[in-house]
């Protein structure tokens, strides 16, 4: 007994060692448990459906996500919370910078785990945060977007099959991923030889589950629709407006002064090429390439007779890329005279970035032109070394293109500049409001990635993990606005391969794709509903429409990477990056067990206080109910919850 009392008494002293206020302990607060299908690989690579347990508690704190998972899955899910957390603060116009979100996920067998459940975690904080009842016949598979959309992921025939087996009624997919292709293997012999033949085939995902299971499949495109479906309850959803309009005239006068001061650099560069003493095999090398850029310079012209004023603006970039690389290796007689075109280049960067890195932001609009230029003067920095490498290698030709490149991508940082003076509030924006908003940006991107990998191999090589190491390197540096657009592209093009898998329908990419230009409508609507004219993202948009009009499946698929990255840029700075998000600490404590070892969920609510499933107009709750005791508090001084994630 006295050592039973000089244990407690130890423990109390190490819990009062350790002040809670660091880290709140889920002794008030509300608890929810869902579940939700994941994926598990084989031994022999196959992948499987598992299902989950998710615990989720909100309580009183200072912004802290803890999560646990048991078995530990493959991929990390801290970004995943830690976004669930900061858009259930969104939707529900909570200041998460109260509170603490505790995560316990459990499964039977090793999961893969990743962004996928990130859609089932925010309608969980959510259901926590308004204390509100979960349907236990619901589960759901889905990213969370910064946008609130849900996302794309693999593995959904694989997760209806576990949802369906621990009984689900409704199984909730991404909005577009209803029909799945598969491969079909088979094997036959003919006269000693063994013919192997692999065909695709598609799946229409909610046909095929209510035939097998008799479970309900449903599309839902964002957290409002899952809300409700889980709840029963309607959170109050941004309006768009009736009409969207995607205008690029406020580009007109620039798209049509920039193919004016194209076409008479080409005419002069033509002249030069003509009196030139080049030898022949030279001389036809660059005026093919001159040609090229006329080419160009003829689809802007065309652009523009069209209204695309974005898109004449960037075939016009093209074509000064070509024009200028033709230019300066005709005028090369030596080496020393590419070098001092390097070293030219490398000082119009240098006075750009000072222009840029001076500019003060005033108001969101103008936030998205200087975020632009600063990533557009990265991406210049990064061409001139490139030129150098080549240059020490003795390609001088690439070079010079690499010089031209950043010489011309610094220009535009230039006009990105310019452009966001014009749209200047009144507001001052620092720029290290942005540093929570590109950590976001870089952990969920890399998320990605590494679930892509964990699921079907290295298909994509290296470039989203280099985009994402680009990324990084600008964060290091504090060049937050780089770091969020270059992790934004790894980001988009991990959710095009995701959303696309194995499909080469051309039909099915086509819907696939509407479905995308619509979603980026919507955003750029609730982003000028809400004051702040989105300009990359009606650039991008259009820019898309221009693809959109190819025939190729590379056409659609870069058509879908644009809309995609309108949607994105449309709200990536309607996150007021002036407040500070939840900070995320990578252990959790363990929830409170029943004697039955069940996780404890707080007690029922009084239903006065919620709102309506049907109309949502009633007040949601605020009294906190306990959850924990004592020996709980003790037992969590232990557990080492202050350690904040960093990269």
């Amino acid at each position: 007994m006295k050592k039973v009392l000089a244990l407690f008494i130890a423990l109390a002293v190490i819990s009062m060692a350790f002040p809670l206020s660091a880290a709140q302990c889920p002794c008030e607060g509300h608890t929810v448990v869902l579940k939700a299908p994941a994926v598990s690989k084989t031994p022999d690579g196959r992948l499987i459906g598992v299902a989950t347990q998710f615990v989720v508690t909100v309580a009183p704190g200072s912004g802290h996500v803890y999560i646990e998972t048991w078995p530990l899955s493959q991929v990390d899910m801290q970004a995943s919370a830690r976004l669930a957390a900061q858009m259930a603060g969104k939707v529900t116009g909570k200041d998460m910078s109260k509170y603490d979100v505790f995560i316990q996920v459990r499964a039977d067998a090793p999961i893969i785990g990743g962004p996928s459940a990130g859609g089932t975690m925010t309608v969980g904080i959510i259901a926590a945060l308004e204390g509100w009842k979960i349907n236990p016949n619901v589960m759901m598979t889905g990213m969370i977007n910064p946008d609130g959309t849900i996302g794309p992921v693999g593995g959904i025939l694989e997760k209806a099959g576990a949802a369906a087996s621990v009984g689900a009624k409704l199984f909730l997919i991404p909005q577009g991923q209803r029909i799945q292709v598969v491969q079909e293997t088979s094997k036959r012999t003919i006269g000693g030889i063994v013919q192997i033949t692999t065909r695709s085939k598609k799946v229409d995902v909610v046909e095929y589950a209510k035939e097998r299971w008799g479970l309900q499949v449903k599309e839902v495109s964002d957290i409002y629709e899952a809300v409700y479906y889980f709840t029963g309850h309607r959170l109050p959803k941004p309006q768009v407006p009736p009409v969207v309009k995607i205008d690029t005239s406020f580009l007109k006068n620039d798209a049509q002064s920039d193919y004016r001061n194209t076409t008479a650099y080409y005419q002069e560069v033509l002249k030069e090429l003509k009196k030139s003493n080049l030898d022949y095999e030279t001389y036809s090398a660059l005026m093919e390439a001159l040609q090229k850029a006329k080419g160009i310079l003829d689809s802007a012209e065309k652009a523009i007779d069209n209204g695309m004023y974005y898109t004449a603006l960037s075939k016009d970039f093209q074509a000064r890329i070509v024009i200028r690389h033709v230019q300066w290796y005709a005028s090369s007689s030596s080496p020393q005279d590419v070098a001092g075109f390097i070293r030219k280049t490398q000082n119009y960067i240098n006075e750009t970035e000072k222009i840029v890195g001076g500019t003060q932001i005033r108001g969101l609009t103008m936030l998205q032109a200087v975020a632009a230029a600063e990533e557009r003067v990265e991406d210049a920095k990064s061409s001139v070394q490139d030129a150098w490498k080549y240059f020490y290698g003795q390609d001088y030709w690439d070079a010079i293109d690499q010089a031209a490149y950043a010489y011309e991508r610094a220009k535009t940082a230039r006009f990105w500049v310019q452009l966001g003076e014009r749209y200047a509030g009144k507001k001052v924006i620092e720029r290290e409001m942005l540093k929570e908003t590109a950590r976001n940006y870089i952990d969920s991107s890399e998320l990605i990635a590494t679930y892509i990998e964990s699921m079907y191999g290295n298909v994509l090589g290296n470039d989203l993990t280099d985009s994402i190491n680009k990324a990084e390197t600008y964060y290091d540096d504090g060049k937050y606005s780089a770091a969020i657009f270059t992790a934004m592209e790894a980001r988009v093009r991990g959710e095009v391969f995701l959303d696309t898998l194995a499909i080469d329908n051309v039909t099915v990419l086509r819907e696939k794709l509407s479905e995308m230009k619509e979603a980026a409508k919507t955003a750029i609507g609730i982003s000028e509903e809400q004051g702040v004219k989105p300009l990359l993202a009606i650039a991008y948009y259009e820019f898309a429409e221009s693809y959109e009009e190819g025939n190729t499946t590379e056409d659609i698929v870069n058509a879908m990477f644009f809309y995609q990255y309108a949607r994105e840029s449309a709200g990536v700075f309607l996150l007021k990056p002036t407040e500070k998000g939840p900070t995320f600490t990578s252990t959790a404590p363990t929830m409170v067990t029943n004697g039955t070892g069940s996780s404890t969920s707080s007690p029922t609510l009084n239903p006065s206080n919620s709102s309506t499933p049907e109309t949502g107009k009633g007040t949601s709750t605020t009294g906190i109910t306990s959850v924990c005791g004592p020996a709980f508090v003790v037992g969590l001084a232990l557990i080492p919850l202050f350690i904040r994630r960093r990269r």
